[in-house]
């Protein structure tokens, strides 16, 4: 039998990935937000709002204590785990 469990997500997935210290694992939807999972539990910890289109991708930082988001709204953010956005990358057309 399947077992799955809901991203939390208000709409399509794009990109999941798991931090370097399998930790955390770290989701983007075209809901225009990234959220933090902790796997062992499937607890949503943060949900990364402030993009203004879908979110395409994400990744964490190599020592994890930062994560990227790339979005269709031609901008990339770095974000703190808090939920904090501590830099948005604009310039892509």
């Amino acid at each position: 039998k399947k077992i799955t469990k809901s991203f939390g997500h208000a709409d399509e997935l794009n990109d999941a990935v798991f931090s370097n210290d399998d930790k955390l694992v770290a989701t983007a939807s075209d809901d225009a937000t990234a959220k933090l999972w902790e796997p062992e539990s499937g607890n949503c910890l943060q949900t990364l709002i402030g993009h203004a289109g879908a979110v395409q991708s994400v990744q964490f930082s190599n020592d994890g204590n930062t994560i990227l988001t790339a979005s269709v709204d031609t901008t990339a953010k770095l974000w703190k785990h808090d939920g904090e956005c501590r830099l948005t990358l604009q310039g892509h057309e």
